[in-house]
């Protein structure tokens, strides 16, 4: 059984990841939500749905226990969010992160993204000099597409595309969680070319 804890999971992102996890017999979800009637669509004998904020350690703390896996698709204070997942992975001894970012926050993109990207640059930073096993995705623009078609490319490596479909992100996704080792502290990105 993978229990995986989904933070952000009122998010357009997983809204798609949600269903298609759900899929595998195998995966049994906690939603870790500010506002549990945004998830009610997903309650049901595979799904926990605990109310709380993961800019509140304690309860984001009790909400990481038992957990094998986390999904955290987040905006807001990144940096602070960042800090607080990667601290109550460590203190629950989590198997794997997986961490939504974005695209460009290495200057792998060519083009020049200001400050804007800060928050996703330094909230990545944090997770990679961890010792936490993660894997940290870079989508591309996000689309509501049906389509699963994309590229990864990995750290160093010239990004590839300038839109993806959330449901090749989740795809992606799905792959990480069946098969974690062959994602471990990677920094992939996604994009459909």
């Amino acid at each position: 059984m993978n229990k995986i804890l989904i933070l952000g999971a009122s998010g357009s992102l997983a809204k798609v990841v949600i269903p298609k996890l759900l899929k595998n017999p195998d995966n049994q979800l906690t939603l870790f939500v500010r506002n549990p009637n945004s998830v009610a669509e997903f309650a049901g004998e595979k799904v926990q749905i605990i109310q709380g904020d993961v800019l509140d350690f304690p309860a984001l703390d009790a909400a990481m226990s038992g957990q094998e896996m986390v999904y955290a698709g987040l905006a807001g204070s990144l940096e602070k969010m960042a800090d607080n997942v990667v601290k109550t992975v460590q203190r629950n001894q989590v198997k794997h992160l997986i961490w939504i970012s974005s695209m460009g926050i290495y200057g792998e993109t060519g083009e020049n993204h200001g400050s804007v990207l800060d928050p996703y640059r330094k909230s990545a930073q944090l997770i990679e000099n961890s010792d936490v096993p993660y894997t940290i995705i870079r989508p591309a623009w996000f689309t509501d597409g049906q389509e699963i078609d994309y590229q990864t490319t990995q750290k160093g490596e010239p990004f590839k595309g300038t839109s993806v479909s959330r449901a090749s992100i989740a795809d992606l996704i799905e792959k990480i969680i069946a098969n974690p080792d062959e994602f471990k502290q990677k920094s992939v990105g996604i994009g459909r070319v």
